[in-house]
């Protein structure tokens, strides 16, 4: 029997069938005719080419064929019908559910400390798995492998749903003791050295070309718009490595203002506003359409949302300390 021969109504008539056992019965339990469960009747031992019900002096009594399908007729009701329910409200409370988000440690850092003190609140079960962005690749957000990622972009697929999470300034840190606390001017900046800090995107990354300004970042396309160039010592992808670097030598960490007021209590270190314009740059979070409609995955996303924009307000450092 070919499958596009079959209405799958026939099957609800068959398991009433099979259960009254009487043709009337079973039309009035799924309140059809009685005309026209005859006519499935007729209909189900065409396409089974079987009696399927068999009138006796007992009344009608299903055949071994017909008993055989039961079960199985039921199995399948039962599972169009949990396809076709909508799905149920997540609950967070009871859930023990691993979410899988990329982030950057900047995101990890300024961000997700936050997000882990409200689930320990609001969803003790429920656990992360952080993943930094050399783990991931688009492929892997985009077939569903990963719930959730976090960083600056350049681009993201067409395909990707994503949320901008904040604005942030800039700010550059230093030791207290570096010469230029005394005259933090865009000549002495420029004069003095610097570690670059910077992962964009997702997946590998690979050496950096401190002639291409434009994969530079942020902070040196805003000095090119100046006509101006910074000497830059290390390169990083790490914005607790740049921190470091900057509090046990002589170099200047220009980094985003969040990642720098996690130093604000730091008596080594200064922290200031640059001596130059430098545009805000977007923490995004993005995720698969595959995603978009899961209850659970609505949940994480409207939390994190909601942390963003209430705890984390932004850092802004006075022009001295």
């Amino acid at each position: 029997m070919a499958i596009a021969r079959f209405d799958l109504n026939l099957l609800r008539n068959l398991d009433a069938l099979l259960k009254e056992r009487n043709v009337t019965s079973a039309a009035q339990l799924l309140q059809l005719s009685q005309p026209a469960m005859s006519n499935s009747l007729k209909r189900l031992r065409e396409l089974f080419d079987d009696p399927i019900l068999i009138r006796t002096s007992d009344g009608m009594v299903p055949t071994e064929r017909a008993l055989a399908l039961q079960p199985m007729v039921r199995e399948v009701l039962a599972t169009v019908e949990k396809a076709v329910q909508p799905q149920t409200d997540f609950d967070a409370s009871t859930s023990d559910r691993v979410f899988r988000i990329m982030a950057s440690d900047y995101a990890e850092s300024s961000l997700l400390p936050h997000v882990l003190r409200r689930l320990r609140a609001e969803a003790p079960d429920i656990s992360l798995d952080i993943m930094t962005p050399s783990d991931v690749n688009f492929p892997d957000v985009e077939q569903g492998k990963v719930d959730l990622v976090m960083n600056r972009f350049d681009s993201l697929p067409q395909s990707f749903h994503q949320k901008i999470l904040w604005g942030d300034s800039f700010c550059c840190l230093f030791r207290k003791d570096n010469p230029i606390n005394k005259n933090f001017s865009l000549e002495n900046y420029l004069a003095a050295k610097h570690v670059w800090v910077s992962k964009t995107g997702m997946g590998v990354g690979f050496g950096v070309n401190p002639d291409n300004v434009q994969r530079l970042g942020w902070v040196d396309e805003a000095l090119t718009r100046i006509e101006k160039k910074r000497h830059i010592s290390v390169f990083t992808r790490h914005y607790h490595s740049a921190m470091l670097l900057a509090q046990e030598s002589d170099l200047i960490a220009t980094l985003p203002s969040r990642a720098t007021s996690l130093q604000q209590d730091n008596d080594q270190v200064v922290i200031r506003k640059p001596p130059f314009v430098i545009p805000e740059m977007d923490l995004t979070m993005a995720w698969s359409a595959l995603l978009q409609h899961n209850p659970a995955h609505q949940w994480m996303r409207r939390l994190i949302v909601q942390v963003a924009k209430e705890n984390c307000p932004e850092f802004l450092p006075e022009v001295t300390r």
